[in-house]
């Protein structure tokens, strides 16, 4: 029987002042309530109870021990009502890891930050590889799959890439009817922190398809750069949908070659399976999950 397990027997067994008694609590018989006893006191080298035929009584010893073993499990009572306590109202500090990209979920995150004040975010930007155990991060955040067997992964959702530029660059230079159009066209790329390699825009089966290399007129390790020149007509970007919502929701921008462009991302967020899922840990990936993709209209 474990430490507790013993405990727990010996306080049934003092206060019913009955092994029968304490057994008929427990679920088990006298014997055996006797023999777990007996252990104990072996354990302690301590003798608990005195035994007559009719009752059991504790020693001077057991009083004492009794007194310590309330205090257990009123320990034990209160860890798990703080334990409640947490799981309804969360708080504490989360660290988090997310790509150069994440910032621009920041919309999603200020909401999480009203919806749990006691909550703190510790945000960390960035595209390197980070070990999240050994750096102390309780999760992060990242597009593709998870190839790390030490951690525990949850898809927060999917997105797509979207050909964007400004209505007046359209304009000035025409829409791109085919990808070969884009030879003709100032295109916005983006370059990989981590690789140095440009983002493709048109991959097949996870290869560049031949020929698919627009000419660029400006190239950027961070997506924010290149939403602000092409809202301001200075070329065409390919760049993730959730980056430019607003943009094209308010005309902005304007989509082009949408049935060209045809891959998408997986956003990630990844924990040590070493830990259980806090409750803080809890809400914040539910809540992303819930809120970073919206359902998008039919």
């Amino acid at each position: 029987m474990d430490s507790l397990g013993a405990l727990n027997v010996f306080v049934q067994a003092a206060e019913a002042r009955s092994f029968t008694g304490a057994g008929r609590q427990l679920g088990v018989s006298p014997s055996a309530v006797g023999k777990a006893i007996a252990r104990l006191e072996e354990r302690l080298d301590v003798r608990l109870f005195h035994r007559s035929t009719r009752a059991i009584t504790l020693t001077p010893e057991g009083r004492l021990f009794l007194e310590r073993c309330r205090r257990i499990f009123c320990e034990m009572e209160a860890a798990e009502l703080e334990l409640s306590e947490t799981r309804a109202h969360p708080s504490g500090v989360l660290r988090v890891s997310l790509p150069l990209v994440g910032m621009l979920m920041m919309p999603t995150l200020s909401a999480f930050m009203r919806a749990w004040p006691d909550i703190e975010l510790d945000l960390d930007f960035t595209d390197r590889l980070v070990d999240v155990i050994e750096e102390g991060f309780d999760a992060v955040v990242r597009t593709g799959e998870a190839s790390d067997s030490r951690l525990m992964t949850r898809a927060l959702g999917t997105f797509r890439y979207k050909l964007v530029g400004a209505p007046a660059y359209f304009e000035a230079h025409g829409v791109p009817e085919t990808p070969a159009d884009l030879a003709n066209h100032r295109c916005l790329h983006h370059r990989y922190p981590s690789t140095g390699k440009l983002e493709e825009w048109f991959p097949v089966d996870g290869r560049r398809a031949p020929g698919d290399a627009p000419p660029g007129a400006a190239v950027s390790s961070a997506i924010g750069p290149l939403v602000y020149m092409a809202e301001r007509g200075l070329g065409i970007a390919c760049l993730p949908d959730f980056a430019v919502r607003d943009q094209l929701a308010d005309g902005t921008l304007t989509s082009a070659l949408d049935d060209a462009i045809q891959h998408t991302g997986v956003f990630r967020i990844l924990w040590p399976s070493s830990r259980h899922l806090s409750p803080k840990l809890r809400v914040f990936v539910d809540f992303m999950a819930r809120n970073l993709f919206p359902e998008r209209s039919p």
